[in-house]
């Protein structure tokens, strides 16, 4: 009887199981049958909203360039001195490097130097020269004017005591001219003072030994016609020696005829002016001259050394080092449409590698030429109007961070427009257009009926938007009362 009962049980439970297990088809097509559809709703909130740009920008010192220099008229141009050390300001006036125990003189200007400066040269790096020794407190003489005159050469001289070096030597060619103008100075004098010597004695009469030996015989020629009377000589003879001996006692009275002195002492004169015309050109030639080598011209001063290429003892063959200008800057690329959001003035933020937060100031936007700088153009970018350059300046930072952040890629984040406080906001998917191409949205309505046969569950309402931002827009206003917390359906 137990054993009975037992197999009835246990064939109960089994029953019950299977039962459990087998669906019939008409159930199994219920249970497949997708719900009612329903709707999905988000509430109306309130909510600033922001549109920003975030971009990607590289921490770099501002307009690196490498630096050359002209050693054409050196030869070998070796590095006898002064090297500067990465991080080294270079001001108006600096010596940059000695090259062949010469200095390489910083001095402010765009065009770089392409020729040796000397007195009776001009043009527009004389301008430039001039300009710069201006700014570095020197008088170059007449700034306005591109000749480089004995004034500018007295300018550089100051400019070479002010650096600690000598002026530049005359080369030999200027001194042997000279030396040579100056020999025809004293050629000319010597033949100038013979020449009023010359004068001087034809213009001076007759001496007094002159004048007495024309007396004595004078007085001869009458005793010598006295006895001719008396004797009964050749009188005749003796009256004719006579008068001539007074002719010429008279004439030793008369000035001299002295044009040809004087001619003489006139042609002495202009080879004089001539000579010493001569020696002041070849003084000015060889006043002190601006050797195209040592000069180097950057603009925007003072320059950070970024990169030294050369070393005491190596010769000058290529770049001799990077530099740029002194300010930190953030260089980032925007697409084209991001670009049009940005201005200058335009405030971003970014994290600190300490993980503080500082901010940058939008210098320029410009469009970058094809294929230039990092983040070149894709086709995509180019079908929407290319990249663009975007320069910031960053805010006050400590020397520490400053070391943190050069040459590191930050994320920037550039607040374009916002709402001035909270508003209501909707999710854009809420936004429907009507017939008339209005913006709705629709709302569900407390109460109300399972929207069939007629018995709506939602009202659609016409609303006005505003800044749109992060997936979501304003509602500046709306037909019917709406207010934060009302559910509006984004989907069913």
């Amino acid at each position: 009887m137990w054993f009975v009962a037992a197999i009835a049980v246990t064939s109960l439970l089994a029953g019950i199981l299977v039962s459990r297990l087998v669906v019939s088809p008409a159930q199994a097509a219920a249970d497949a049958k997708a719900p009612d559809a329903g709707l999905i709703t988000v509430p109306v909130e309130s909510r600033v909203i922001a549109n920003d740009v975030t971009l990607r920008g590289d921490v770099k010192y501002d307009d690196a360039v490498q630096v050359r220099l002209e050693t054409g008229e050196l030869g070998k141009a070796v590095v006898t001195g002064k090297v500067p050390a990465v991080g080294t300001e270079l001001g108006p006036a600096a010596v940059a490097l000695e090259v062949t125990g010469r200095p390489v003189v910083v001095l402010p200007g765009d065009l770089p130097a392409y020729r040796t400066l000397r007195v009776g040269v001009s043009g527009p790096d004389v301008l430039q020269l001039k300009a710069a020794l201006v700014a570095v407190g020197i008088n170059p003489g007449a700034a306005d004017s591109d000749v480089y005159d004995a004034a500018t050469a007295t300018a550089v001289d100051r400019l070479y005591a002010a650096v600690g070096y000598p002026s530049p030597a005359s080369d030999d060619e200027a001194r042997a001219g000279i030396e040579s103008a100056t020999q025809g100075v004293r050629d000319a004098e010597t033949s100038l003072d013979a020449a009023r010597t010359a004068l001087s004695a034809a213009t001076g009469g007759a001496t007094e030994v002159e004048k007495l030996e024309a007396d004595n015989a004078v007085r001869l020629a009458e005793r010598t016609l006295a006895t001719a009377r008396a004797e009964g000589g050749d009188v005749a003879t003796a009256e004719d020696a006579l008068r001539l001996e007074r002719v010429k006692r008279a004439a030793l009275d008369e000035p001299r005829d002295a044009a040809a002195e004087e001619a003489v002492v006139g042609a002495a004169q202009r080879q004089l002016r001539e000579a010493e015309k001569a020696l002041g050109e070849a003084r000015t030639a060889a006043l002190t001259a601006l050797p195209v080598g040592e000069v180097l011209f950057l603009p925007s001063l003072p320059r950070r050394v970024d990169e030294v290429l050369v070393e005491r003892g190596g010769t000058v063959e290529g770049p001799v080092m990077t530099v740029s200008g002194a300010t930190l800057v953030v260089e980032a690329s925007a697409r084209a449409s991001d670009a049009a959001l940005l201005a200058p003035g335009a405030v971003a933020t970014f994290v600190l590698p300490d993980d503080s937060e500082a901010t940058a100031t939008v210098t320029s936007v410009e469009a970058r030429a094809a294929g230039g700088g990092s983040g070149e153009d894709t086709s995509a970018d180019k079908e929407k109007g290319g990249r663009f350059a975007v320069l910031l300046a960053p805010g006050a930072l400590t020397p520490e961070q400053v070391t943190l952040l050069q040459g590191s890629n930050v994320r920037l984040t550039i607040p374009v427009s916002s709402t001035s406080g909270e508003v209501l906001a909707v999710p854009l998917a809420a936004l429907t257009a009507g017939p008339g191409g209005e913006l709705r949205v629709e709302v569900l309505r407390t109460g109300a009926g399972t929207g069939t046969d007629g018995d709506r569950a939602t009202d659609l309402v016409p609303v006005k938007t505003g800044l749109s931002a992060g997936g979501f827009v304003e509602i500046v206003s709306s037909e019917e009362p709406l207010e934060a917390g009302d559910k509006v359906v984004v989907g069913t």
